[in-house]
């Protein structure tokens, strides 16, 4: 792809998006954000995008639809202009930290069932006790460590 003048960054949104594929997030919509965290200040329309990533533009909406969906991304509209443009939502990394503590505090009370279901094993008991305690901290940490980094900011 040619575009690298008109888009800096692609090789480190690139590295960026794999990395968060590598950690669960599916591969288009994590290559969409990267794409948008060093997009342009009015942000790119989904041909901005398409192009951009080498990729279809139905491959474009469905990330673009699922990223909106989680309120990562927000549509821009612009007077006078018909295509919408996209860009990240303000807040968008702490949220979607932040959002992940319910997930926390269901898999710590699941650790304190394989622990209580498993007594005969005290070294497991120990290990999902461990897990769980570690959990429940992200769970309560995890929220106030974003408000206190915004906070700071302020």
């Amino acid at each position: 792809m040619g575009g690298d003048v008109d888009h800096p960054g692609i090789e480190a949104a690139e590295q960026a998006a794999a990395m968060l594929t590598a950690a669960g997030m599916a591969r288009m919509p994590a290559r969409v954000m990267m794409a948008l965290v060093g997009s342009p200040d009015e942000g790119y329309t989904a041909a901005d995008l398409a192009e951009r990533l080498g990729v279809s533009p139905a491959a474009v909406s469905g990330a673009v639809r699922y990223l909106t969906s989680m309120r990562l991304i927000q549509r821009l509209s612009r007077p006078g202009d018909r295509r919408d443009r996209y860009d990240l939502v303000d807040d968008a990394w702490a949220g979607m930290i932040t959002s992940n503590a319910p997930l926390y505090a269901a898999l710590a009370t699941q650790m304190d069932r394989i622990a209580d279901e498993n007594a005969d094993a005290p070294v497991s008991v120990a290990r999902a006790r461990e897990v769980a305690d570690f959990l429940r901290y992200l769970t309560e940490r995890m929220p106030r460590l974003a408000d206190e980094w915004r906070a700071g900011r302020g």
